[in-house]
């Protein structure tokens, strides 16, 4: 899992040196404002997230275990293997099409 390098502190407090033809000081200092913004946004959206896992974790052990109702797969399960198969058919066509058409083509050049 991924780590936090930066809070918003570290994001406010950090200092750029002034070069001779270097960025504009209060552009950068905007642009980190915003990006001290996004990131108050993402810390709250994580933190409202975790909370749901939590909920839900404690929920899912609350609740009785219900049947798991059964379906009948088997229509769906041969539409796609038809599809599929009807897909590689096609694409099995298209390629001795095309080696039909640029081989010749190759040859002639």
């Amino acid at each position: 899992m991924a780590t936090i390098k930066f809070t918003t502190k570290d994001i406010y407090e950090q200092d750029f040196k002034i070069g001779f033809r270097g960025y504009d000081q209060d552009e950068v200092n905007d642009f980190l404002d915003q990006i001290m913004k996004d990131y108050d946004a993402y810390e709250a959206i994580i933190k409202e997230l975790k909370g749901e896992i939590t909920r839900l974790k404690a929920q899912a052990v609350n609740a009785p275990k219900a049947a798991v109702p059964v379906t009948d797969n088997t229509e769906t399960l041969r539409t796609e293997r038809s599809s599929s198969a009807t897909n590689f058919d096609i694409l099995r066509r298209l390629n001795r099409l095309e080696k039909e058409v640029f081989g010749k083509q190759i040859a002639q050049d």
